[in-house]
């Protein structure tokens, strides 16, 4: 496969998480992009290319700790959990210092209530009470930041290798029940590939053909 020809400085917030991982492999393999790797406990992600990877180890809640993290990034890809408030606040508080304005922010579906049917109903039972409130506050958070964010809103993750899916923009009832995970980093391969596509813009992420009550592995 040819790689592209403009070099990014892209760093990743999460870089152990699945998705990150699978990003990860395909920026190595087709770009030739400078990855700069963000996670507590940095000894998880093993041998990297020094000469490709940058590697922080550094709390994703601490401004201070990210600021290290995203100085000098063209794009930032945030595949963060947990704390999903504090580090939606410390994201965008570090990428204005270092004036970067350029996010991809991984939410979930459900956070504006889009989510139509019997599948929103069952989505709500499954999130509610202490996931989904905190991530609609976190990507409400991002939206107001004044930075160039794009929102990604997956369905149902799951780990089929296939790529595979459709998107709804915000303000359009979500359609699908699950999506794969190589589903979810080829849009944010693509996202980082085109930068200037897609600012300002909360897109959900689905496999045709999955509609439903609920996911097929539940």
């Amino acid at each position: 496969m040819e790689k592209k020809t403009t070099t990014k400085n892209v760093t990743v917030l999460g870089a152990h998480g699945q998705i990150a991982r699978i990003v990860i492999e395909r920026l190595l393999a087709e770009t030739d992009d400078h990855l700069t790797l963000f996670l507590r406990d940095a000894a998880r992600l093993g041998s990297v290319d020094a000469a490709r990877e940058t590697v922080v180890d550094g709390d994703a809640t601490s401004t201070d700790d990210l600021a290290k993290a995203v100085r000098g990034a063209d794009i930032v890809y945030a595949n963060l959990a947990g704390k999903i408030e504090a580090e939606a606040d410390a994201v965008v508080a570090a990428m204005r210092a270092a004036g970067v304005k350029r996010l991809i922010w991984i939410s979930t579906l459900g956070i504006y209530d889009e989510v139509p049917g019997a599948f929103g109903a069952w989505n709500h039972k499954m999130l509610d009470g202490g996931y989904l409130q905190p991530y609609a506050r976190a990507a409400a958070t991002i939206e107001a930041s004044g930075l160039d964010y794009t929102i990604i809103r997956p369905a149902w993750l799951q780990d089929e290798p296939t790529v595979d899916y459709e998107t709804t923009q915000k303000g359009e009832p979500f359609k699908g029940t699950e999506v794969s995970r190589a589903s979810v980093a080829d849009v944010v391969v693509h996202l980082i590939n085109q930068p200037d596509r897609g600012i300002g813009h909360s897109v959900g992420v689905d496999k045709p053909g999955t509609d439903g009550d609920k996911p097929s592995f539940y």
